[in-house]
Formats: C-alpha cells, sequence, structure tokens
C-alpha cells in the first residue's frame, strides 16, 4: 500500500509539474501535449486497484495545477485566490468525477471521448455564459507562449488549443494502453501501423499546419504613442491626486516625438476616477487632455476611467445600482458604476465604452437577485457593484474604429472578436496589472493578448499601469515592448487590417461542437445500464 501510495504521489506531481510549465516558462506549451498521461495512467491504475475515494487524488491534482499557475491573485486578494483555487479545482474534478462515472456504465473509447467534450463543454461556458467565470486555464493557453505553434487559431481558436491538448494526450494514453494489456499483439499488420502513425500525426500535424499558414499584412500605418506612468496602485488609489497623476502622465508624453501626422496616444484602465458622464467634458482629466490635443491636433487618446452615472428613479434601474437616498416625489437618486474606456480628439468630441467582462468580487456581483440581499443582509460592502456593457462596441479615434478590451476582457476571445465584427481595425488592451506584483500573472495575462493578435490577425497596442505595455503583430509576436515596473513611453508603428478570419467570421466551431458530443454522450451514458 504504501509503494502504491508513492507511485500515485509522483504521478500526482507530474501532471503537475508538466501541466504548469506552459503557464510558468516561456516556450514550454509542448508540455500539455503530454501533461495529461499522468493524470489518465492515476485513473487507470486506481481503477484496477478499486481505490476508494479516489476523488481526493484528482481533486488534490487540479488543486496543486492552480495553485502553481495562479497562486499570484494573493498578492491582490487573499481570499480571493483561496476561493479561484479550490473552486476552479472543484468544477475539474466534478468534470473529471463525471467521466468516472461514465466509464462505469460505457466501456471502450466513449468514456474518453466524454471527458474530452464535457471539458471543453465547460470551458465554452466559462468563456461565454458563467457569470462566476474564470477561464485562465483554458488548456489551448497553454500555447500562449508558443505562438509559432498555434498560428492555426485563426481558424480554431483557443478551443482549437485544447482539442489538441486532448487529442494528443488520449491518442498517445491509448497507444500505451494497447501495449501494456497486450491487445496490440492480436491486431492486423495495417492496424499496429495506424496505432503508431495515429499519435504522431496527431501530435505534430498541426505544428506542421501552423508552420505552413502564412500571413501578409496589407494595411495603412498608424502611429501610437502608449504611456506607461508606473503608478503604484495603493498609491494611485489612496495618495495621488487625479492632477498628480496627470502631470505625471503628460510630461511622459512631452518626452514623444511629435510629427504632423495621426497619433494615437494610450493610457491605462482606471487612469482617472470619479468620472460622471453627464459632465465628462468638465472633468479635470478630459479638460487637460484637451488642453494636449490642442498642441497635437492630429492626435487622439484612450483613456481608462472609473466612471459613474446618475440615474433618478422610483426602482433601481439595474440590480447593481447603488441606492443614494431619495430625492423628493416618492423617487430616489441610483448611481451605476462602470469601468469604462474613453477615446478623444482636439475637438472634444468622445466616444466611450465600458468593460463588458467584469471581475467576480472586484468588479461584478454574480447572480445578484442572490447575492445582492444576502450582501444587504449581512452589512452590504461585501462586492462590488460595477454595470457592464451588454453590447460589444469600438471607440473612434484618428477616424479609426478601435476595439478597446479592459483588462480581463483580453482574456476572452470570442469576445474579443466582437470588436473586429463591428469594424475594428486594431486592437488596444489597457489595464492595471500591478496588484499581483512582480509575478507570472502579469506577464500570463499579457501573453493572452497575442492569441487574440492570432484569432483576430489585428496589431494589438497593449497599454499597461506598471507594464507590460507591447506592441504585438498579427501573429501574436511582441515587436515592442517596456520594462516591468519602469515608467516608459513606447513609440511604433501598427498597420490597420480589415477582413475577418475564419474565427471572427464563425466563432467557437470547436466549442459548440464539443457541446453537442457532450450532451450526446452524456445522454447515452444516462439510458445505458451499468456494466
Amino acid at each position: 500500500m504504501r509503494n502504491r501510495t508513492g507511485i500515485f504521489a509522483s504521478l500526482a506531481l507530474a501532471f503537475t509539474v508538466l501541466m504548469s510549465l506552459p503557464w510558468l516558462v516561456s516556450h514550454c506549451g509542448w508540455t500539455a501535449l503530454v501533461g495529461l498521461l499522468p493524470l489518465l495512467i492515476l485513473e487507470r491504475l486506481a481503477t484496477e486497484y478499486k481505490v476508494k475515494h479516489f476523488w481526493w487524488w484528482h481533486y488534490g491534482c487540479f488543486v496543486a495545477w492552480n495553485a502553481a499557475t495562479t497562486w499570484w491573485i494573493w498578492n491582490a486578494t487573499a481570499g480571493g485566490a483561496v476561493f479561484a483555487i479550490l473552486a476552479n479545482a472543484l468544477q475539474m474534478s466534478v468534470i473529471f468525477g463525471s467521466f468516472r462515472w461514465v466509464k462505469r456504465r460505457v466501456g471502450g473509447v466513449l468514456p474518453y471521448l466524454y471527458l474530452a467534450a464535457a471539458w471543453m463543454a465547460w470551458e465554452r461556458f466559462y468563456l461565454t455564459s458563467a457569470e462566476i467565470s474564470w477561464p485562465w486555464l483554458v488548456m489551448g493557453n497553454a500555447f500562449a507562449e508558443s505562438t509559432s505553434l498555434v498560428q492555426w487559431y485563426s481558424v480554431l481558436g483557443t478551443l482549437g488549443g485544447s482539442l489538441w491538448v486532448w487529442a494528443s494526450n488520449l491518442s498517445l494514453f491509448g497507444l500505451m494502453v494497447a501495449l501494456s494489456d497486450g491487445r496490440m499483439a492480436r491486431w492486423t499488420g495495417k492496424a499496429r501501423v495506424v496505432a503508431f502513425v495515429m499519435p504522431v500525426v496527431v501530435l505534430f500535424g498541426p505544428m506542421v499546419w501552423s508552420a505552413c499558414l502564412k500571413f501578409e499584412e496589407d494595411g495603412t500605418p498608424l502611429k501610437v504613442v502608449i504611456g506607461q506612468p508606473n503608478y503604484d496602485p495603493y498609491e494611485k488609489f489612496e495618495s495621488l491626486t487625479q492632477a498628480q497623476q496627470d502631470a505625471r502622465f503628460l510630461g511622459l508624453l512631452e518626452k514623444a516625438q511629435w510629427d504632423d501626422e495621426p497619433t494615437l496616444v494610450l493610457a491605462p484602465e482606471t487612469f482617472t476616477s470619479a468620472l460622471y458622464l453627464d459632465r465628462v467634458r468638465e472633468h479635470e482629466t478630459m479638460q487637460r487632455f484637451q488642453t494636449f490635443l490642442q498642441r497635437h491636433p492630429k492626435a487622439a487618446v484612450i483613456f481608462g476611467a472609473s466612471t459613474y452615472e446618475q440615474v433618478i428613479a422610483r426602482t433601481a434601474p439595474h440590480a447593481c445600482a447603488y441606492d443614494m437616498g431619495p430625492v423628493g416625489g416618492g423617487k430616489k437618486l441610483w448611481i451605476l458604476a462602470h469601468n469604462s474606456a474613453l477615446s478623444t480628439d482636439g475637438s472634444g468630441a468622445y466616444s466611450i465604452y465600458h468593460k463588458s467582462k467584469l471581475v467576480v468580487g472586484t468588479e461584478l456581483t454574480p447572480y445578484p437577485k442572490v447575492f445582492i440581499p444576502l450582501e444587504n443582509w449581512l452589512g452590504g460592502g461585501l462586492m462590488a457593484k460595477d454595470v457592464g456593457q451588454k453590447e460589444i462596441a469600438c471607440l473612434s479615434a484618428c477616424g479609426v474604429p478601435v476595439g478597446t478590451a479592459v483588462c480581463y476582457e483580453s482574456v476572452y476571445g470570442e469576445f474579443c472578436t466582437g470588436y473586429v465584427r463591428k469594424g475594428a481595425q486594431l486592437l488596444a488592451v489597457i489595464t492595471n496589472d500591478a496588484w499581483w506584483g512582480n509575478t507570472p500573472g502579469y506577464k500570463q495575462h499579457l501573453s493572452y493578448s497575442r492569441l487574440r493578435a492570432i484569432e483576430t490577425r489585428r496589431w494589438v497596442a497593449r497599454c499597461g499601469n506598471t507594464g507590460v505595455s507591447a506592441f504585438i503583430d498579427p501573429c501574436g509576436k511582441i515587436v515592442d515592448r517596456t520594462p516591468w515596473w519602469e515608467p516608459a513611453l513606447l513609440e511604433g508603428k501598427v498597420q490597420l487590417l480589415q477582413g475577418q478570419t475564419f474565427f471572427v467570421r464563425f466563432g467557437d466551431m470547436v466549442g459548440r461542437v464539443a457541446v453537442f458530443l457532450f450532451l450526446l454522450l452524456g445522454a447515452a451514458a444516462l439510458v445505458r445500464p451499468r456494466k
């Protein structure tokens, strides 16, 4: 029994290491192609040994994987880190447990097909519909630092990478099982050849496909200036005045080379605060930007802001509205809070986009009909009540539609294709990753923008408060970047591109097929009597 425990622990450790490396070490995406093998072997041994309470083993594996890759959330919120790690691992474990249940009812390869389909269906749910959504460890994200292997994401998207991970691991596992139980000895010669060739094709075929895909740019150049002010987030929100923050950023811009050509200026997420939507032009930051733009009439600025919308009504206009008290006539003043991106130019015109994909806890109260009454009963102040924008929209800057993903939105691939369908010729990402400190968190977040560039075949201009700010070309290559935790100015030319990739036009086909197979195989297991 002691030896068995040692073997199980070794396999669990191997799974954790192999599946964590792609998120922690550059160019290690390939380890995910074999990273599930230890877990699959562990489950097979547990079935053969009739191990009881095996749930704790696979749940422990998923907890270890989540903790090894996303422990840095602790720097922003200790409670959020514990919840994210344990809850995300629990969902993974439920999927794996359902696979073991299907395996007891259906034999052969079908349970393993169910496992892959159920996992990808859950990833699609995370990426599209779930209010409590944490898709950081979607398996296709394993290749965010190995983009040369996945140029075909412009066709299949990130869940295509998840499919590759499952197909590679399951084909290799099937070969190992056939060799270990002696079944291959009874096969014909052709069957043996196929058994060995198929894993090779599955493993290396997508790499060859990626190498064969070439993308040629044919667009109009646009100059972009990215300002990285490097505010410590606690200093920014607790001690620095808005005037001090504006002065530091505008002083940074003065170091740029200003020519007589259209120039897009990017400032980070939540650059300014307390901006009321009925008094945008009167806000101090907007007025300072207008003074700056008068000196540079061909420039435009996109910046982040904490904005507020005032509504007078008898009842709450939104489940997450703040009640500010009565104003007379039986009506109340309600405040809607937004995490927004604004664009403006020297004419004083502006456009606004409110962040749609909100971070649970810090920005979003999920299932408000349940959690808001609970929060009120407990005394309030537990969760934020930001209001997102339902319909995606582009900002207009320098006469160009710019899809501006605010921070967390850049993690959602199919969501970002909406910007391109709305006409975006350039993607911008504005963010504030400083809360996590010098950890893998900000590096992982940067790398996901590389996947968005490939999926949409658009340049990405990324502006971070403390870094990393970068220019990313449509093939996911980082052309230029700033250092971490230093004030910096980044200047460069991007290409304004048109046209739509297969993934932009048709969306996540892999995820939809996975949902269908999951429902089909799950239903088949339900109606089939237990073996």
